[in-house]
């Protein structure tokens, strides 16, 4: 019979996203993963098979908490535009407030295992369109309260955001705030 655990795994796992979307997957090393987490390699595999079962972990994680930020931001008070923007300004400013923007842990994996790792390109396109039907929800109900003109296309507005979004979020590592807004508020110039 086995030791019993002596950590939280939620814990656990919130630490290894923070590395993985700080390093990436391939720059992230068992060791890193140890020392983020406080706890030792060996324990580290036994109570999560590897380092991809991790990684895959934390990639729904990440996926959760985004969608469910921006289901919280877009259903707050406002028309959509607005909603929109306050989402798309925070994607933004949260990328700024870091000393080394790291952008986006969908769009790094993306950029890094997209199309050769088929696991991790079943789950960016997971994330991505989940983020998307979000944004289409937003979209629909715009629609309803008549600040979104009725033949916008939801699903197909909401794609063309997460497309917007992706390159906000590679940006945002060479540009300033001014700019980036100002690339938002273009974005949304269309809805």
């Amino acid at each position: 019979m086995g030791r019993p655990r002596n950590f939280d795994a939620d814990t656990v796992v919130e630490r290894a996203m923070e590395a993985f979307w700080t390093y990436g997957y391939a720059n992230t090393s068992p060791a890193q993963l140890a020392e983020c987490t406080g706890i030792g390699k060996g324990s580290l595999y036994n109570a999560f098979g590897s380092k991809r079962e991790l990684f895959d972990l934390c990639m729904a994680r990440y996926d959760r908490m985004g969608t469910d930020f921006a289901r919280e931001v877009l259903s707050q008070p406002g028309t959509t535009r607005e909603r929109l923007q306050a989402w798309m300004r925070w994607v933004v400013d949260s990328d700024l407030a870091q000393s080394v923007p790291r952008g986006c842990m969908v769009v790094n994996t993306a950029t890094e295992l997209g199309g050769h790792d088929p696991a991790a390109t079943k789950a960016v396109a997971a994330a991505h369109a989940h983020m998307t039907e979000v944004l289409a929800e937003r979209i629909e109900q715009g629609k309803r309260d008549g600040d979104v003109r009725p033949e916008v296309d939801a699903r197909a507005y909401g794609e063309y955001l997460m497309n917007a979004i992706g390159g906000l979020r590679v940006s945002a590592r060479i540009s300033d705030a001014a700019t980036l807004y100002r690339i938002v508020d273009t974005t949304l110039s269309t809805l």
